[in-house]
C-alpha cells in the first residue's frame, strides 16, 4: 500500500510512501526538506559525498508529481541545503527543476537552511501559507495550533519486526499538528522520541512509518 489516509483538523489527507503528502480536495501536494545541493555544500567543506543527491531528489519529486498530478505544490522549507545551493546546481538539474515548477502552481516556504531564496528561482516564495483549515510552515509552532503542517525535524522511528529492528522516516501527527518526513535523498532523521518533537506533538501521537513497500501505522507506545 503506497499511501495511507490520515485526518488533520477535519481535513482528509493521503500520506505517500515517498514522504510526500497529498490533499485531494485541494489537489495540493506537500513535500518538505529537499535539501538540494547538500552534497556540493559538504564538498565545499572538504567532505566529499557522491554528487547525485539533487538529481535523485528531483527524480523522486517528478515521479510523485506525475502520479498525483496536483494543481499546486508546496515545499516546506530547507529546499536547498544553504543559500548558495541554487548557484551550485548543474544545468541538467536546474532544467529539471524549472520544468517541474513551470508545470504547477509552485510555492516555496523558506526554512532555516534557506532563509532567502534568489529572485530568479521560479515559483512563489513565502514564510508560511494558510489554505482553508491548514497552515504550512517550516518549523512547528510551540503553541496550540489546529491544522499545522511543518517539516524541519526529519522525524524517524524504530520498529521491531519478527526478524529485526528497522529504522526509517515517518510522518508524526496528533490530529492537530503534523510533522513531515524529509523528502531529500541525503537527509538524516531525528527520532520521534526526542524531546523536541514531543514538545510539539505531546507525549502521545501517531506515527506513519515508511517501510520498503508500504506504510505502517503505530502509536508512540508501539515504537522501540
Amino acid at each position: 500500500m503506497t499511501s495511507e489516509p490520515l485526518h488533520l483538523n477535519t481535513v482528509s489527507l493521503l500520506a505517500d510512501l515517498t514522504g510526500a503528502l497529498f490533499w485531494p480536495d485541494r489537489s495540493l501536494l506537500i513535500v518538505s526538506d529537499l535539501h538540494l545541493e547538500k552534497g556540493s555544500s559538504f564538498a565545499a567543506k572538504g567532505i566529499h559525498l557522491p554528487p547525485y543527491d539533487t538529481a535523485v531528489t528531483l527524480k523522486r519529486l517528478k515521479k510523485v508529481c506525475d502520479r498525483y498530478r496536483p494543481e499546486s505544490v508546496i515545499c516546506l522549507g530547507d529546499n536547498f541545503h544553504d543559500t548558495g545551493g541554487p548557484e551550485r546546481m548543474g544545468k541538467a538539474d536546474r532544467d529539471t527543476l524549472e520544468n517541474l515548477v513551470a508545470a504547477y502552481d509552485w510555492r516555496w516556504v523558506t526554512g532555516n537552511h534557506d532563509p532567502e531564496l534568489p529572485d530568479d528561482l521560479p515559483g512563489r516564495c513565502t514564510t508560511e501559507e494558510t489554505i482553508g483549515a491548514l497552515t504550512f510552515r517550516h518549523e512547528a509552532s510551540r503553541h496550540m495550533v489546529g491544522g499545522e503542517i511543518s517539516g524541519h525535524y526529519h522525524p524517524s522511528a524504530r520498529i521491531r519486526t519478527r526478524q529485526r529492528y528497522v529504522s526509517g522516516r515517518c510522518f508524526a501527527h496528533n490530529g492537530d499538528k503534523l510533522i513531515m518526513p524529509a523528502f531529500g535523498a541525503l537527509t538524516g532523521g531525528l527520532t520521534v522520541r526526542d524531546a523536541a518533537i514531543r514538545a510539539v506533538l505531546g507525549p502521545q501521537f501517531d506515527v506513519l512509518f515508511l517501510g520498503p513497500k508500504r506504510i505502517y501505522r503505530f502509536p508512540t507506545d508501539g515504537l522501540c
